[in-house]
């Protein structure tokens, strides 16, 4: 079992920073690829970003890439997602996810390929 926790939301203005956690516990979480969605209002779920188990390969859409950095901390069981550069349209719940299933060095960007998830952190960006 895996149990993901975010925190890290809030309200920003436009071109302003914000850096998301994903706090695990436990004991496989750390051989996992790891990702981070996001859903807009009215919207679906889409992917932002992934990482690999060792953090050696990661994954960007395109929306978000040159802007947000993912990384981890093994040692805290910790997955973060720093965004730079926000914009509006980066208004959403973040979520994070785990892919119990996958190869450990992947990283998956389709939804069913995570298998255990968060409860989600509201990122707010003002104009």
């Amino acid at each position: 079992q895996v149990q993901l926790v975010e925190s890290g939301g809030g309200l920003v203005q436009t071109g302003g920073s914000l850096r998301l956690s994903c706090a695990a516990s436990g004991r496989t979480f750390s051989m996992n690829p790891v990702g981070w969605f996001r859903q807009a209002p009215g919207k679906e779920r889409e992917f932002v970003a992934a990482i690999s188990w060792n953090g050696g390969s990661t994954s960007y859409a395109e929306s978000v890439k040159g802007r947000f950095t993912i990384s981890r901390d093994k040692a805290k069981n910790t997955v973060y997602v720093q965004m730079n550069s926000l914009k509006p349209e980066d208004t959403a719940v973040y979520y994070c996810a785990a892919a119990t299933t996958m190869a450990a060095w992947s990283t998956p960007r389709g939804q069913s390929d995570y298998d255990y998830w968060g409860q989600g952190t509201q990122v707010t960006v003002s104009s």
